[in-house]
């Protein structure tokens, strides 16, 4: 080994030892005779000194020839500190250094590797194995590292057996878009990178392992968020003989062990929200509980007063903001101008201030009495000292809107703290949603997820009301995994295809094979999956998954460190059957 003790370990237990660390320069301070290095590994960081009067002369000028992000090697004597540094561990001793070699040197970093950088998002992604160097990133990938080991501790002990499943499939229509491969041995032809496991694990159960999982990427060729990614890692999960309620227990359990074992949070009871609950009053299937401030439906307290605005809509629907009556006039037209953007779409905002002399004032005082908004302030449990906001419009895009604007006060008012994790299970989703552009119902989920028996008979009559046995489970407003119990018959399989509009041919081509692995004896089944990187980002405190992936995609979904993705030479791709003709 180049050396005997790593950059974060030695103390004052160690002092008179002779030692070897290795490791980048973090800074040089030259003060003549006394040189001052800062050697820094993924442990940790160790003062190196180089005294004039005491060391060779060769040593001292290599000492003072170092630059930033040289890797050396360093012999020497463990010594107590003079003037000692509680900022570090390793900042009681200092290595008296007798031997310095250089193994490599280094050109000036384009940025600076310290936690507080002076480097943008590019510049750092293109460097990104610099980046990595820094505290602040590695310590990301190692709260990664730890979540990993918890997963598959938990899976273990609950008898889960780890499967890999293949990453060159077959592509199917349904869901977000495909990234395709194509064969060469196989002209014309193309497999699929997975977007998720999904009927490989069906066909597990169907095996007879009964309990899967697997820590696998995925790829999806969509539009990139804060919290996407094109390739990306989910907890992936299957279990047969179970019901709905054996689901939710065993994966409540695996995320109070992470919560336990990785941030030392014993984490609450995890609640239950229906579907149609969650839209009615958070206005998304994602609510964050870490706040209050429910819907309140107003239609028969503010209909018919002469004011059109509302009279004219489907719905009025408001929230009721804690102790924001202090909001200045100016705060509150910053606010109208927010709502009133084209991300939100709102064409105005109606405030009523419940003073804290028990006086309301609201923007349509010459339409509504002192008596009606009362009766408001009611409706809303306000107090004095409350701010009550409303809005009004189409009740599907009306709901949306105010999601939006309770989230943001959710913000502005600090309800939104970072290390309080509010867990929910939401459940009951639709099975199927209406496409405007296809003119058809979709499966919300996918189309193995199971209706619930009672609602088959909508199929026919309601396909819009049939309920699914799926569930997502939320923390402070992000999905975090979903999951569903499947279909494991292929009467009913076959039933939701014709539902989803596949033709009988069309269902045989791309899933013949899993209807046929169902009259083979498949086990009652459903499983789950966790966005692992979402998970990580969580725990982390961040609302972006990309430090928490080692060599991420930008926006545009590009890797700019290695340049990709990138063209092709012309005989690559006549090799693979591929016309030229489709590079340009």
């Amino acid at each position: 080994m180049l050396r005997t003790h790593t950059c974060g370990e030695l103390r004052l237990d160690q002092v008179n030892q002779e030692v070897t660390l290795a490791g980048w320069v973090q800074r040089v301070r030259n003060k003549g005779g006394l040189i001052w290095v800062d050697l820094r590994d993924r442990y940790g960081l160790t003062q190196l000194i180089f005294e004039e009067e005491s060391t060779e002369k060769s040593v001292i000028e290599k000492a003072a020839s170092l630059g930033r992000e040289f890797v050396v090697q360093a012999t020497g004597k463990v010594i107590e500190r003079t003037a000692k540094n509680d900022k570090i561990p390793t900042g009681d001793i200092e290595i008296k250094v007798s031997k310095l070699e250089v193994l490599n040197a280094a050109k000036i970093p384009p940025f600076i590797i310290e936690d507080e950088t002076d480097g943008g998002d590019e510049l750092r992604m293109k460097y990104r194995y610099l980046d990595l160097r820094r505290n602040v990133v590695r310590e990301k990938l190692q709260l990664r590292h730890r979540m990993m080991q918890e997963t598959r501790k938990y899976m273990d002990a609950q008898d889960f057996i780890e499967v890999e499943t293949p990453v060159l499939i077959k592509s199917t229509p349904e869901g977000a878009r495909d990234f395709v491969v194509p064969s060469r041995v196989n002209p014309g032809e193309f497999y699929a990178l997975p977007q998720s496991p999904q009927t490989f694990k069906q066909l597990l159960m169907v095996s007879g392992f009964d309990r899967y999982f697997q820590i696998v990427k995925c790829f999806r060729d969509e539009d990139l968020r804060a919290d996407r990614q094109p390739e990306f890692t989910q907890i992936d999960c299957e279990m047969a003989f179970v019901n709905q309620e054996d689901i939710l227990s065993t994966f409540e359990g695996l995320t109070k062990h992470l919560f336990r074992e990785v941030k030392k949070v014993e984490l609450e009871e995890v609640k239950r929200m229906t579907y149609a609950d969650a839209m009615k009053y958070y206005g998304n299937d994602k609510p964050d509980l870490r706040f209050d401030m429910k819907f309140v439906e107003l239609n028969e307290l503010v209909k018919g007063k002469g004011f059109p605005i509302f009279d004219d809509a489907e719905l009025v629907i408001g929230i009721c903001a804690k102790g924001a009556a202090e909001y200045t006039r100016k705060q509150l037209d910053a606010l109208t101008d927010w709502v009133k953007r084209p991300q939100i779409g709102a064409k105005g905002l109606v405030y009523a201030k419940y003073n804290p002399d028990g006086t309301i004032k609201s923007t349509v005082d010459k339409f509504y009495s002192a008596e009606d908004l009362k009766g408001w302030a009611d409706a809303f449990g306000a107090e004095p000292g409350d701010l009550m906001l409303l809005l009004s419009g189409d009740a599907n895009t009306v709901r949306k809107q105010l999601s939006e604007l309770r989230l943001k006060m959710g913000e502005e008012l600090g309800l939104r703290d970072r290390n309080i994790f509010k867990p929910l299970w939401v459940v009951d989703f639709p099975l199927l949603e209406w496409d405007e552009e296809t003119k058809r119902f979709h499966a919300m989920h996918h189309p193995f997820t199971s209706p619930k028996r009672e609602d088959i008979p909508l199929l026919e009559t309601d396909p819009g009301a049939v309920r699914a046995n799926a569930y997502d489970l939320v923390i402070n407003g992000v999905e975090i995994g979903g999951g569903s119990i499947r279909i494991h018959d292929r009467g009913t399989q076959q039933l939701m295809f014709s539902h989803l509009g596949f033709t009988p041919e069309e269902a045989q081509k791309q899933f013949g094979f899993l209807m046929e692995a169902f009259e083979y004896g498949a086990p009652p089944h459903g499983g789950i999956a966790f966005g692992f990187d979402r998970l990580c980002a969580i725990f982390g405190g961040s609302d972006s998954i990309r430090d928490y992936i080692a060599f991420p995609k930008n926006n545009s979904g590009r890797d700019v460190m290695i340049d990709s993705p990138s063209t092709i030479a012309d005989d690559q791709l006549e090799e693979l059957s591929i016309r030229v003709s489709l590079k340009k």
